[in-house]
């Protein structure tokens, strides 16, 4: 793993690693927290659903597995800050994390939907958002807070959110927030909070730092200290995006024949639709294959052989999507002070000797 941070520990894989697996091993899947990961009692733990609800619950891990069915989702999990370090090359970030495209994972979680557990506590009419609190304590913006986020009810009832205990067969492993953690396919990993405790219906959006401060794209000439609640555009689904997974930029490669590989991902519940590849700086494209998705919230791997000279060469990659968008070109048409959302080409040089 490339770690970035060691406390908070925050580190993904390098590109080469997830170019073979269509499911992210479990010791491969990039990590991202914001506190120290918490060691939690899981027979003492229980979950709270409260808020405007009719019938506030106490649920036991017990209790989820013996009173709701237990479903499975494919999804992709994607931090909002990743291939930040595209952005580094336009202008420098202070104090974030430089992901690269490996702050991106796919796996198979299991457990029961959100939309079930609402529906028995008597979700009420009148909420508008549901709000998850989990244990671990952040220090960044403020106070200590137990991190919290949010998501809009429409998304919360779409029976693809779950709350899982297994991730790719195997118990949820402690890193990736056992007992219990929300999935929210689609949607920027920092929605999918770990080590669950609290759900919420609510009104109005979390008030916790992480959603109404963080996780917000800023006008490139905004201070982040000083940005407060509210300031910005607050970051939901992921934006469409692909990166170059092998060969490894700066390789160096023999010339003729080379497979590229990668990934491809367009959040929500969109698909990629094709997969470009140029050799000449955008001026012409090859078409790359591009394998189908497991689910409508996972990525897709694509692959192609091109024919490389010798010398210098860059490949560039660009992701269409079902509705027709496509990546925009430059990182610095993007850049914003917290370094989120880089969907911009993905471009390595490889020398061919």
């Amino acid at each position: 793993m490339v770690v970035h941070r060691v406390q908070p520990y925050n580190a993904e894989p390098p590109p080469g690693a997830l170019a073979c697996h269509a499911l992210t091993p479990l010791d491969t899947f990039y990590g991202r927290n914001h506190g120290a990961i918490p060691d939690l009692d899981v027979t003492a733990w229980r979950l709270v659903v409260d808020g405007l609800v009719d019938r506030p619950l106490t649920l036991s891990l017990d209790d989820l597995r013996g009173n709701f069915p237990e479903r499975t989702v494919v999804a992709t999990l994607q931090c909002a800050g990743n291939r930040r370090a595209g952005f580094l090359r336009v202008r420098d970030i202070p104090g974030e994390d430089p992901w690269g495209p490996g702050a991106t994972s796919t796996a198979s979680w299991a457990g029961v939907s959100l939309a079930d557990v609402l529906a028995f506590a008597g979700l009420r009419p009148e909420a508008a958002h549901i709000a998850f609190t989990a244990p671990d304590i952040s220090e960044q913006g403020g106070p200590p807070e137990p991190y919290s986020a949010s998501i809009p009810v429409a998304k919360a009832t779409a029976g693809e959110v779950l709350l899982a205990w297994e991730m790719n067969g195997r118990a949820l492993p402690r890193a990736h927030g056992a007992p219990l953690r929300v999935v929210v396919p689609g949607w920027i990993g920092a929605r999918s909070v770990k080590w669950l405790q609290r759900v919420t219906a609510q009104t109005e959006p979390s008030g916790g730092y992480f959603q109404s401060v963080a996780y917000r794209i800023l006008p490139a000439e905004a201070d982040p200290e000083q940005a407060g609640p509210g300031d910005g555009i607050s970051l939901g689904p992921v934006a469409l995006n692909s990166a170059i997974l092998r060969p490894a930029d700066g390789a160096r490669v023999s010339p003729g024949p080379v497979e590229v590989t990668g990934y491809a991902y367009a959040g929500d519940d969109r698909t990629v639709a094709r997969m470009d590849i140029s050799l000449d700086e955008g001026r012409s494209w090859l078409q790359a294959a591009l394998d189908p998705p497991a689910s409508p919230w996972a990525w897709q791997h694509w692959r192609i052989t091109v024919d490389l000279p010798e010398g210098e060469t860059a490949i560039i990659a660009r992701a269409w999507d079902t509705t027709g968008a496509a990546q925009p070109e430059y990182a610095g048409h993007l850049w914003n002070p917290k370094g989120y959302a880089n969907n911009s080409w993905d471009r390595i040089a490889v020398t061919c000797r």
